[in-house]
């Protein structure tokens, strides 16, 4: 049986990355609009709002009073929510 060279192959690995890496694609991700803008193009209460994003009552009434800002996760959330409503509206 014949010996791995552990090292060859990570360097062989890097080497591929390095290659492709022009093939990569980035993206800038936007800011959603205000939570508050979107739970109306909703036609939703805070209520049914923080129930469909999964946060307190209160967590909706701090981010429409800006006095906190959504995680990384609430805005991937408020995202869909804005730009692809009927996927949310559906779960209600």
């Amino acid at each position: 049986m014949a010996k791995r060279d552990i090292g060859m192959e990570i360097l062989e690995g890097i080497q591929e990355i390095q290659s492709n890496r022009e093939n990569l694609r980035t993206r800038t991700l936007k800011e959603p609009a205000y939570p508050q803008e979107i739970r109306a193009q909703l036609g939703l209460s805070q209520s049914a709002f923080a129930g469909l994003m999964g946060v307190s009552l209160r967590t909706v009434q701090e981010w429409e009073q800006g006095r906190r800002e959504p995680s990384s996760p609430a805005k991937t959330l408020l995202r869909i929510a804005e730009q692809h409503p009927e996927v949310l509206l559906e779960l209600t």
